[in-house]
Parts: structure tokens; sequence; C-alpha cells
């Protein structure tokens, strides 16, 4: 950035004062100029080359615009520059960058200063600048101009050159060599080689040099360099063992690491500093090593005198060899002899170390167990040392045997053994200790284990705690659990190992199919569900052996009754019809159920409906303490208000039982429950009036809806329609009025601008006959009352009332509107617009089955269905009445 701003100045000057050469107003600014001048190379920076002045013009008050400048130079360089001296003296300098080098640089160079003062007259002229040559040191060249140079010299080599000194004068001139000190075996030619003068030998001669290198130019100017010449000793000379004793004696079971022998030796190589010797041993051994760089040699492995091969042959020969290196280096080799002594280190052993022997408990005294001595010895080579003996006999009870001597070590029986026996401690196992012991120092020793069972001989019967054993367990325990448990024991030492079983059974046929008996612990377990209603007692017989005998003893299993049985009702489903007016306390249809429980009184029985009673309408009667209950209307149903919505009720009735029909051995308090699920639909009332006769009237709806197999259906609605037409034609020729003289239309009369659509709807009403043929009490008049099972009518029963015929009347359809519904209160009504509109009604009656005085209810059973529909009409227009 800094080259192109400069370069951008000067190329601006350049032009300005070619701009003034050309205007003509160039004027003799610079005094001194043009001028010739040296400096010598290697100059520093800031050295002053030349000085000069700068004249201006009296009219140029403000003095230089541009300061002196070089502008160019040739060849081109920024060697120069200018700086003031202050006012209008100035000097040119050098940068130092480059540093001026009359040998590799131009000699001359050619600077061009422009100046230009206030007024804008400009001066250009050259300065001429020699460089003149300076005298500079000779200089190094290779590793020697930047490092002291080490050379290293084999020894037994001939002399030789071994360096090549590489320098060089700035100026070119001839150079000379020398070398100092003088005494050294080295020489150097003009040529700049150094020589060896000998043939060294490390061992004799030093073993480095340090040569000082000058260089000297013509004019005595010189350099001077230090190279290093090592002398490198080679392995000329074998080494030599200086240890003398070549027999080693240890005793055997030295601990690893101990030291035998320091063998050491020298290399002749190595007199004047510490020797890099290699040890070695050159023959098999596992017992001994040698540290490779010190020649200790020190035991690494178990040295046993007691074992092979160093039982038989107790001397170990090594081959150690001595190397002045690593690898095929010059070597001495020498044998060392260690002979093993035999020392008392092993104890004596018996095998096997432990002994099982057995004796019946009525063994006679002085019988014979065991040799001991037959089983032991002590591997110790010298005889003194493999000697032992018996003692210590130990241990519970081991008054009951005893060694025949020290010696023998035979064990005999001294004793009566008897387990029964209230005075001995009927230990089983006796576990006796005796020591066998070296007779030598330090008197090893082990001990021997001799375990001595006594056989128990069976002597006594198994006998049960009891002879006979009752359990009394609930009918409804799970299978597999335990009922109960039987014991035996046995007098015999140690007590026999007694193992139980089912061997017979009384009035129980399948008892292995029922019971079980754990066969060692006599725990006795159910296998199946006991059932009191079938069988309330069980009893088997149980026998416990010894292996060789046995004894049995019987067992009663007294199963407890259990309320496990839930009750079961008849019919546990059932569907039932009643009338939406039904009256309070009428047993529904005469509906009850039956209950029966195998395990339970029916005073125990309880009645209630669990789920799908809303607004609890339902009740049984009597809600406890019977096996049979009737279903009752508790209270009227309101579908008008909303109170009620559901026509179709499904009862859960749940019978409940909590009393056993044995008071006595209970067990817990269980209640078990019988489920029956009714189905109840609730009839609405027709629109209709019913009459007092004991007959009632089935009103039906129907909409004149078409079917294929209605062939008259299309033709009496084809001639309605017709008709319909004809009839709404005249209406509106009698309401049309002429026109009014203001041109204002009138509305026509009885013209309603929408009509609702209209349906026609047939109703037919039969009479049908009402049949009672049941009766019953009402729970809260307490009055008789008679009812019928298929329709759910019911009347109060009247003694002694004769009975009336069932006349036949004519019902009022209650699908009649009233007349005048939607007509606006301000306008009477006309005769075209009748009051109410009527339906034609087809009424079809019945004769009744059976006359009664009594008063009808409801319609029941058979079916009372309504359908009705209003019609209204807007702006009193008349109906026409249904086909």
């Amino acid at each position: 950035m800094k080259d192109r701003v400069i370069k951008t100045t000067r190329s601006t000057i350049l032009f300005l004062i070619l701009l003034g050469v050309v205007s003509g107003r160039r004027t003799q600014l610079l005094k001194g100029l043009p001028a010739t001048s040296t400096v010598e190379e290697n100059s520093a920076a800031g050295v002053s080359v030349y000085d000069f002045n700068v004249t201006v013009s009296p009219l140029a008050a403000e003095g230089v615009a541009i300061l002196p400048t070089i502008v160019n130079s040739n060849p081109l360089t920024e060697a120069f520059d200018i700086e003031s001296k202050g006012g209008l003296e100035f000097r040119v300098i050098t940068t130092g960058n480059p540093v001026l080098d009359y040998e590799t640089m131009p000699k001359s160079f050619d600077l061009q200063i422009f100046v230009e003062d206030a007024t804008g007259r400009t001066d250009l002229n050259t300065l001429t600048i020699h460089v003149t040559d300076k005298n500079e040191h000779p200089v190094f060249r290779g590793n020697l101009a930047t490092q002291t140079v080490t050379i290293y010299v084999l020894e037994g080599t001939p002399p030789e050159r071994i360096f090549q000194v590489d320098a060089t004068d700035p100026e070119n001139a001839k150079l000379q060599y020398s070398l100092l000190p003088a005494t050294v075996p080295f020489s150097i030619r003009r040529s700049g080689d150094i020589f060896s003068t000998k043939e060294f030998d490390y061992e004799k001669d030093p073993h480095c040099y340090f040569l000082n290198i000058t260089v000297t130019d013509p004019e005595g100017l010189n350099s001077t360099k230090t190279v290093n010449i090592n002398i490198i000793n080679i392995n000329d000379e074998r080494p030599y063992f200086t240890t003398k004793q070549r027999i080693y004696r240890i005793p055997e079971e030295q601990s690893l690491g101990t030291i035998v022998a320091n063998v050491t030796a020298k290399d002749p190589d190595d007199e004047d500093s510490p020797s890099r010797l290699f040890y070695s041993i050159q023959s098999s051994d596992r017992h001994f090593s040698i540290n490779p760089a010190t020649g200790v040699l020190q035991v690494t492995g178990r040295v046993d005198r007691d074992a092979l091969p160093l039982r038989l042959h107790p001397n170990i020969s090594l081959i150690v060899r001595v190397e002045d290196g690593p690898s095929s280096g010059r070597a001495s080799e020498m044998e060392i002899t260690i002979i093993i002594d035999d020392v008392n280190d092993n104890p004596p052993e018996c095998n096997p170390s432990a002994f099982r022997k057995e004796a019946n408990e009525n063994t006679t005294p002085g019988t014979f167990l065991v040799d001991l001595r037959n089983y032991c010895k002590d591997i110790d080579v010298d005889p003194s040392n493999n000697q032992f003996s018996f003692t210590g006999l130990s241990g519970f009870g081991s008054n009951n045997f005893a060694l025949e001597s020290t010696v023998s070590g035979r064990l005999v029986i001294n004793g009566t053994i008897d387990l029964e026996n209230p005075a001995n401690p009927s230990i089983e196992v006796y576990t006796l200790t005796v020591r066998v012991q070296d007779i030598a120092h330090p008197t090893y020793s082990n001990i021997i284990y001799i375990y001595i069972r006594i056989k128990p001989v069976n002597e006594f019967f198994p006998v049960f705690r009891n002879l006979s054993y009752v359990f009394s367990v609930s009918e409804i325990t799970k299978v597999g659990s335990s009922i109960g448990r039987v014991h035996a024991t046995d007098k015999d030492w140690p007590p026999s190992v007694i193992t139980y079983s089912i061997v017979a059974a009384t009035g129980t046929r399948d008892y292995t199919n029922i019971f079980w008996i754990s066969p060692t612990k006599g725990d006795v377990r159910i296998l199946a569900r006991l059932d009191y209603e079938t069988t309330q007692k069980h009893i088997f017989i149980v026998q416990a052996s010894d292996q060789e005998s046995s004894t049995t003893a019987s067992v009663t299993v007294n199963v407890l009754e259990v309320n496990d049985e839930e009750p079961v009702c008849s019919p546990n489903f059932f569907s039932l019809q009643i009338p939406v007016d039904l009256a309070v306390g009428t047993n529904i249809n005469g509906f009850r159920i039956e209950c029966q429980d195998r395990d339970s009184d029916p005073r125990s029985f309880r009645y209630f409906i669990n789920e799908g009673n809303e607004n609890r309408h339902f009740i049984f009667s009597p809600s406890a303490g019977s096996n049979t209950s009737r279903l009752i209307l508790a209270s009227r149903f309101d579908y008008e208000s909303g109170l009620d919505t559901n026509w179709i009720y499904s009862l859960n009735i749940h019978i409940t039982d909590d009393n056993l029909v044995s008071a006595r051995d209970k067990t817990t308090h269980l209640i078990k429950t019988g489920t029956v699920t009714l189905s109840i639909r609730v009839i609405p009332n027709p629109t209709t009036a019913t009459t007092t006769t004991p007959g009632f009237t089935v009103v039906t709806k129907r909409e004149n809806l078409y079917s294929r197999s209605a062939w008259y259906v299309p033709f009496v609605t084809t001639l309605g329609a017709l008709l319909l037409l004809g009839l709404l034609g005249s209406l509106g020729l009698r309401s049309r009025c002429p026109p009014a003289r203001t041109g204002r239309r009138t509305p026509r009369i009885n013209a309603p601008e929408k009509k609702k659509p209209k349906k026609e709807v047939v109703v037919t009403m039969t009479k049908l006959n009402t049949i009672f043929d049941g009766e019953a009490r009402d729970p809260v008049t307490g009055r008789m009352y008679e009812f019928s099972t298929r329709s759910g009518a019911r009347r109060w029963k009247k003694i002694n009332e004769p009975l009336q015929p069932v006349l036949a009347t004519q019902v009022t359809s209650s699908a009649t509107e009233k007349r005048g519904q939607g007509v606006d209160t301000a306008e009477a009504p006309s005769e075209k617009e009748p009051s109410e509109k009527r339906k034609e009604l087809t009424a079809a009656t019945k004769p009744a089955s059976k006359p009664s005085a009594g008063q009808s209810e409801t319609p029941g059973q058979s079916g009372l269905r309504l359908k009705k529909k209003k019609q209204e009409s807007e702006d009193g227009e008349l109906s026409s009445p249904a086909p």
C-alpha cells in the first residue's frame, strides 16, 4: 500500500513538473544542485550523503509548497531519502533499506529532486551518488557459518582428510587458513582441508580435541570458527573376570532374591569409565539368575533339596558369561558351582490328612480303628530330619478313644458308647485331632483329623403324640390349604427320619383325591374342595414309619358349614308390560318369584332392586323374610312433567342370604347373592276417554302411506285431489272482487299467504273386553282388588255385586281440536270457518267376552297405541275432513 502511494505521488509530481516546464515557469530553486557525492557501502540508516538549500522569491511569503522530494532514481531504489535540517536547509541521507553493498548492487545512483514554492514556481535537479568500496571480513560458508561443527573419528583410523573448511572474501581476495593450537595431531592446507596426522587409540589418547580455524584476507582482516573432534571408542579389547571364588554353598529353601555371589569383571576399553558389561548364565537353570548389568547372582526359583534332581545331585553348576556388548561383542566365560545343603524344612505329612471311620454304638472297648503310621511320612533327605511321633489326642469325647503309643499311632476305642444313654453326650460324629511332629528342631508338625461316626441302632418304634387327630375346616377352604399336622417321635438317638403317609380311610373311598399329607412334615392338606351339603365328616388313617418299623393314627376332618350357596330363583328372567296409569300398590301382572337356597333359611332372604329402578317406581313385597315375593308398583309414572322419560325398565334384582340353615359351626359371616332380570315396558294411554264398562277401547292411528297391496289408495287419492282442486277453484271465484278505481288492489278474502302441509290421519278404535282373572290386597288401604294378568287393568272388588252386561259405547276421538285456533280476535267467524276441525273416526267394537260390574282401568298387555297429529289452520281457513 505504501509503495502504491509513493508511486502515485511521484507520478503526480512528474506531471506537475512537466506542466511547469511546458508553461515556462521553471526557476532555479535548488541551490547546490545538480551535484555529485559519495557514500561508503554498508552505511547504516541516517548517514548524511549531501546537503543543499532551497531559495524562494520574496513574494513567496508562505515559503515552500512542496518540500524537496526524490521523485525518481536511476536505477530505481529506496536506499535514500531527504530530511530537513531546519528552515530551507535539507540533506540526503541513507535509509538502510536496502543496505548498500558495493559487491552486489549498482555502484552509482542518479536521484531527481523536485521542489515547488508557494507561488507555483518549481525546480528539478539531479544528485549523482557514487557507492565506494570497503574492505570486509572473510565469511565462512556451509555449516561453519551458522554453528560449531563436531567431527567424529574412530580410534584406529589411519591419517586422512576429516573435514573441508569453506570460506569466501567479499572482495574476492585470496584467503589463507591457519589452525590453533599447533600441538594437536591435525593440520590444515591452503584449500581448507583438515587432515589427521596419526592413528588414535581411545584407551591412550585424549577423547576430544578443539580446533580454532582462522581465515585471513590480504589486508589482514580475519574470521575464526571452532571445530570439535571427538574420538570414538571401538570394541577392540576382551573383558576379564575379577572374581576369584568359584564354589559357593547355600542351604535349601532360600527366599527368592537371596544373593549367592557378586560376579565382577572389567573391560580394558572402559578403564577410565564405568564398564558397560553384560552378564548372563549360559547353562540352563531355573533356580538362579544373574543381573545383566551388575553381575549379582540371585535365587529366582525354589531350591528344594528334597525334590528331584537335587535329592540325588545337590550340586548346581553354572556357566557365567561376560560381554562388552549386547551382541557380537567380545566375551569371557567362567564356571561357578553351588552346593545345596539339606535342612529340616518339611513337617511330617499324612495322606490322607483326615480319616473317616464308623463304629456301631454298641462296639466293645479295645476295638482297633486306624493305624496312622501307615499313612504318614517326612520327605526330608537327612535321616536326622525325617523322624516324627504322634501326640496330643484331643476333641470333645476323646476320652472314649486312645493312642497305643506315640510311635505306633494306633487308635482304639476304650469306652462304651450308647447314644440313648443320658450320661453320654449323644454325639453322632466325634471329631478328634492328633498332632504328628518332627523330632528334630525346629519340630515342624501337622494336624490329623479323625472323624468317627457312631452308627445308631434302631431300637424303638415311632409313636404318634395323639392316637387320633380331629381337624375342623371350613367348606370354602382353598384347595391346597393346610388343615392340620400330625407328629410322631422316635426314642432312638439321633431321631430317625420319620415319613408320613395316608394308608386307609373310613367311609371315604376317594380320600387320595381329597387329602394329601407331607411325607416329611406330616402337614395335611386338601386336594379338592369340601362340600358340607355332601359330606360333613371325613375319616382316614395316617402312618408314621422310620424305614424299619411303623405305627398309625386316625384323622377326623369335620367340615364346617359356610354360606357358599347363592339363592336360585325362578324365573330368573321375565318380560312385563304395564299401562302408564297403573294404580300404586298393584302387583304388576301378578308377577312373583320363588327362590331356593341349599344352605340358607328362606327367612334370611332379602330382595332389592340393584339397577334400573329409576325414580323408585317398583318394589318387592315382601322385601325380606320369605322365599317368594311379588313385584309392586310403588309410585305413579309422570311423563307429562318430564320426571319420567324411560318407557322400558330393565331391572337387576338381587336376592341375598345371610344365615345358615344350621346356626352351629359358623366359620365366618358370608352373604351370597342371586340375580333376576326383569324387562318392564310401560304402555302409554290413548287420547280418548275410557268407558266405565269392563271392556276397553284400542285407539290406533295410521297415516295414509301407500302400499303396493293397497291398490285402491291411488284411485281414492286421485279422486280426492280432483274434488279438492274443484273446491279450491270455486272458492277462488267467489272471493274475487273488482279492482278499485284508485288503482289499488284489494287482498283476497280467506287467502292465507302460506299453508302448512296437512297429513291425512285415520283413527281406528276397537272395543275389547277386559278379563279380571286375579285378585290381591292393596298394601296401602288393605282393600281387595281384581286385576287382569294380560292387560294389567284392575278394579276394586265389590262383594255380592251382580254382573252387568257390557254396552258398546261409541267413544269420541280425543284428537278433535278446538275451533278458532289461529284466527284473528278482531274478525268474526263465518259459516265457512267452522269452530273446530274434526277427524273422521272409524270405530269397530267387539262384544265383551265376560261382563263385569267393575270399572275398567287403562289398557294393558293387548297394546294401547295412539298416534295423534294436530292440524293447525292459518287465517281461519277451513280444512277438508280426512278421507
